[in-house]
C-alpha cells in the first residue's frame, strides 16, 4: 500500500546518525535525524551556530536552485536537500528535527540509498495525529520553454519523468513509478547524481563540488559514450532514476503527502519550484483531506476555499511566500 493512504502520522523511532562530506565545500558534515511531535514536519537545525533558528523543509524556505535545492531562514542556509528529504518522504516521515553541523546535506554516496537503508533498518512510530493530504482534482500544468511539469488526479502517488540527452550514453529515458516505500528504496533511491568530467572540473576551479569524487557522482566521459566509475551504472537508465529521486525529494517541500500523478519533461531544481509555486496559485484545481483507518478520506471543508485570498488564510503551511529565486511561467488548471 502506498504510504500517502496511510491513516496516521510517523516519525522516526530514534535518532539516526550519519556522517559524510558536503558536496561544494568538501567539509566533514554530522547529521541526525530525530524523532519529532506530530503536526511538526521537517526541521533542520544547525547545531554548530550559536542561536540558530530551525528551517522548516517547505517550498516557502527554497533560496537557492542552483545545482541542489537550498534552504535558508535569516542568513542560515542548508543546501542539498533534495536526497534526503526524497529518503524521508519515501519512507513516509511526516515529523523529524534534522540536526547537522554544517551548511550541507552529506552527499554520501550521491543518492538516497544509505538514508533510506538505514531508515528502513531503524523504523518508525505511529502518532495518535491523523496524516492530512493535498489530493489533485483537477489537472494543473505548468510550462516554460522545452520544460514541462503536470499532475493530474491520481488514487496514489505516481511519477512520470523522461530527459532527453543528445549524448549516446543517455539520449531518452524516462521512468515511472508508483511509489510505495518498497519502490522507493528498490528502484528510485540507489540512482546516483551525474555529470560532465569538465562540468566538475570547472566547479572545481570556482571552488566548488570539491567533495565530489567517482565515490558519489557518475562522471560521464568526454566523449559522452561512457562513465569514468569503475563500477559502472547501478541501473542502465540511472539518469532518469535520479531525476525522478530529486524531483520527489524537492516535492517533498509541499510539506505534506500528495495524491496525484505528477508528469516531468526536462525540468531541474528550478522548475521543481515553479511548479509547486503554480500548483500553489491553483487552489481550486486540488484539496485538503484527512485520511482515516479505514484506508479512505474525507475532505477538510471548512479549510477549502474557492479563491486563493482565502485559500491562503485558512492554510499557512501552503502559502506561497516569495522566495529571492525569481521564475517567469505560465500554468494553466
Amino acid at each position: 500500500m502506498s504510504h500517502q493512504a496511510q491513516a496516521y502520522q510517523h516519525t522516526v523511532r530514534k535518532a539516526i546518525h550519519f556522517t559524510g562530506s558536503g558536496l561544494h565545500s568538501g567539509q566533514p558534515v554530522h547529521l541526525a535525524i530525530r524523532p519529532a511531535p506530530e503536526n511538526s514536519g521537517i526541521r533542520f537545525h544547525r547545531s554548530d551556530l550559536p542561536s540558530s533558528p530551525d528551517i522548516r523543509a517547505h517550498m516557502d524556505k527554497i533560496v537557492d536552485t542552483r545545482l541542489a535545492t537550498t534552504l535558508g531562514s535569516n542568513g542560515v542556509r542548508i543546501s542539498t536537500t533534495e536526497h534526503l528529504m526524497a529518503a524521508l518522504f519515501g519512507f513516509g516521515i511526516d515529523n523529524a528535527i534534522i540536526d547537522l553541523d554544517g551548511s550541507e546535506v552529506p552527499i554520501m554516496d550521491g543518492s538516497a540509498g544509505l538514508f533510506m537503508r538505514q531508515l528502513m533498518v531503524t523504523g518508525k512510530r505511529k502518532q495518535k495525529a491523523p496524516r492530512r493530504a493535498l489530493r489533485i482534482k483537477k489537472e494543473i500544468v505548468w510550462q516554460d520553454g522545452a520544460s514541462t511539469l503536470r499532475i493530474l488526479p491520481h488514487n496514489g502517488f505516481k511519477v512520470s519523468g523522461k530527459i532527453s540527452f543528445d549524448d549516446e550514453i543517455i539520449k531518452t529515458q524516462q521512468y515511472s513509478i508508483n511509489l510505495t516505500e518498497e519502490r522507493f528504496a528498490r528502484e528510485i533511491a540507489p540512482a546516483r547524481t551525474f555529470g560532465y568530467v569538465e562540468q566538475v572540473e570547472a566547479l572545481w576551479e570556482n571552488g566548488l563540488a570539491l567533495g565530489g569524487n567517482l565515490n558519489n557522482v557518475i562522471a560521464i566521459h568526454w566523449n559522452r559514450k561512457s562513465i569514468l566509475n569503475e563500477d559502472g551504472l547501478r541501473f542502465h537508465d540511472e539518469f532518469i532514476r535520479h531525476k525522478v529521486l530529486d524531483l520527489i525529494g524537492d516535492l517533498a517541500l509541499l510539506g505534506c503527502p500528495v495524491l496525484g500523478h505528477v508528469i516531468a519533461h526536462r525540468a531541474g531544481h528550478t522548475q521543481h519550484l515553479a511548479f509547486m509555486r503554480a500548483i500553489m496559485a491553483a487552489p481550486d484545481c486540488w484539496e485538503m483531506i484527512e485520511m482515516n483507518h479505514t484506508g479512505t478520506y474525507s475532505a477538510l471543508h471548512q479549510v477549502l476555499s474557492n479563491t486563493k485570498a482565502a485559500g491562503d488564510r485558512l492554510m499557512p503551511i501552503f502559502t506561497p511566500v516569495s522566495a529571492p529565486v525569481a521564475i517567469n511561467s505560465g500554468a494553466s488548471c
